[in-house]
């Protein structure tokens, strides 16, 4: 832990009373020592996970500094929010790392961040129009205007004499059946 300024005690009872000079300065004061807790409570973190924690902990310190007790060192304080904010970061970071793909790490030619290769590897539009032709008709013409022609539910709705509800239910319900069209599963 690092040695406390015997200010900062003083700015926070101040900040406390609403001087926001004072707990200015105390914030500027205390990001140095709070990521350096935090780098060394976290040492296989990278820099934006040390300064997510760092951003919590001042968070919840805005938050709940109604609670400090001027009486008490203040970087006891600041620490225990550090511990237990960082480490909701931390949990929150490892839990999204199986969901996410870093960007940064991606070659810019990569065909790692392509969607749908599989549906579009060989699709053309004679495949698409056969896959379409076995639809029913209104599931059929659904697709068509709302997909194909671009038209808002509103002017496909027109265009058809479906209502909206209707025509939702039928483009659902077309698009399912065009997948299993063209993965060959139907």
């Amino acid at each position: 832990m690092s040695v406390e300024d015997p200010c900062w005690r003083e700015w926070m009872r101040a900040a406390q009373a609403g001087d926001r000079a004072r707990y200015a300065a105390l914030l500027k004061a205390v990001l140095p020592p709070l990521r350096r807790a935090a780098r060394a409570r976290w040492p296989r973190a990278g820099a934006a996970e040390i300064e997510d924690v760092v951003q919590e902990t001042l968070l919840a310190l805005h938050a709940s500094r109604h609670l400090y007790d001027p009486e008490r060192p203040f970087m006891p304080f600041l620490f225990g929010i550090l511990r237990f904010r960082g480490a909701d970061v931390m949990r929150r970071t490892h839990r999204n790392m199986g969901r996410e793909t870093n960007i940064d790490d991606v070659p810019e030619t990569s065909g790692a961040l392509a969607t749908n290769s599989k549906v579009e590897e060989g699709l053309d539009a004679v495949t698409l129009r056969a896959a379409l032709s076995q639809l029913p008709p209104g599931q059929r013409q659904a697709l068509e205007l709302t997909k194909l022609q671009e038209m808002s539910l509103e002017e496909a709705s027109a265009a058809s004499g479906m209502s909206v509800v209707a025509l939702k239910v039928a483009t659902h319900r077309g698009i399912k059946a065009l997948r299993k069209l063209l993965d060959g599963s139907g």
